[in-house]
């Protein structure tokens, strides 16, 4: 693996507090907006804030199933869920807090061990995780079937 990587990503003005995201190297764009939380935001778009959140869990989910793979867990589902708090610090918005609450499902006791040791590593590496300043509040969960 090389060790740089560029990611290219546009955002085009449409109206009001909306505009549209893509990259050269995607086939979809999508809608992003300010949330409704804020002065004109609008309700039902993907936001700035949506968007960081969903980048750490989503990144989380890569790294698992990556590291799942090299340990050769054995494991029927993943699942996760993210909370992203907003507060003001020092007369700024930032993202203050990002919890995630990761599930895995496996079969046997034996690969619950090692599946809860796999999800701390793979909150451990993420690599979106470990570029933000934001404090991660991790939560996971091993269930056996």
């Amino acid at each position: 693996m090389e060790s740089e990587h560029i990611y290219d990503v546009s955002v085009q003005w449409e109206r009001d507090r909306m505009g549209t995201m893509a990259s050269p190297v995607l086939t979809h764009s999508f809608e992003v907006a300010t949330p409704p939380d804020f002065y004109k935001g609008m309700p039902g778009i993907w936001s700035p804030e949506h968007l960081l959140v969903a980048a750490v869990n989503s990144c989380l989910m890569a790294t698992f199933l990556g590291i799942a793979e090299n340990f050769k867990l054995n494991f029927s589902s993943f699942s996760s869920n993210a909370s992203g708090k907003v507060e003001k610090v020092d007369g700024k918005y930032m993202m203050t807090e990002i919890t995630l609450c990761p599930t895995v499902t496996v079969a046997n006791e034996m690969d619950a061990d090692k599946a809860g040791k796999v999800l701390q590593k793979a909150e451990a590496a993420c690599l979106i995780s470990n570029s933000i300043k934001s404090t991660i509040v991790f939560k996971p969960t091993v269930v056996c079937q």
